[in-house]
């Protein structure tokens, strides 16, 4: 009865595991595309532009496609007691994508604004998030940095929205960092896979 339990158990991880890379490899893929269309098209727009139609696309979709990656990432790991930050953190997403609606027709600053503030909240959730998991899923360090970057990230973006100088060159920069971030826990979470088989 121990033994089959604890086979369960570990049968659980290596899917959860499994399922986390494939999901943070997608994110990986997504990110790294959605920083070469905003450096090709729309990186010179500073704060006091108006975002144009490529741009304001590329604003709306990125926290939208946040969400979308919460909800998959819940259906395939064992959240337990995290499961009501996955929720706060869709509904911050969605929220985000609707502000973000708003915000595009205005100025850069003002995305750059609701991306600041989306960046600090939904980072403080990964990063408790993370801190929960560790113990079910394991390496999750990768994780934990990269959420405690992006709250010092949004922070800087809510500041900065307010200078002329302001650019999404920011944006792009600190989506290519989260990209790199979960390339990082892949390489992470196939290590600790290859522990565990052993």
């Amino acid at each position: 009865m121990t033994q089959t339990t604890v086979t369960s158990r570990t049968i659980t991880t290596t899917t959860t595991s499994s399922g986390l890379r494939s999901l943070y490899l997608i994110r990986v893929a997504f990110s790294l595309i959605w920083v070469a269309l905003v450096v090709t098209t729309s990186a010179s727009l500073v704060s006091t532009d108006r975002p144009t139609v490529i741009a304001a696309v590329l604003l709306v979709v990125y926290p939208l496609w946040d969400a979308i990656a919460t909800l998959l990432e819940r259906r395939m790991a064992d959240t337990g007691s995290t499961d009501r930050f996955g929720t706060t953190n869709m509904a911050l997403g969605l929220a985000t994508t609707a502000g973000m609606i708003t915000a595009v027709f205005s100025t850069i600053g003002t995305t750059l604004l609701v991306f600041g503030i989306w960046a600090l909240l939904s980072g403080a959730i990964q990063l408790v998030v993370a801190i929960r998991r560790r113990h079910t899923v394991g390496a999750q360090w990768p994780m934990i940095v990269s959420g405690g970057l992006s709250v010092l990230a949004g922070a800087s973006f809510a500041a900065m929205s307010a200078s002329a100088t302001s650019s999404l060159s920011a944006v792009a920069g600190y989506s290519a960092f989260g990209a790199f971030w979960f390339l990082v826990s892949v390489t992470a979470l196939s290590i600790r896979s290859r522990r565990e088989k052993r």
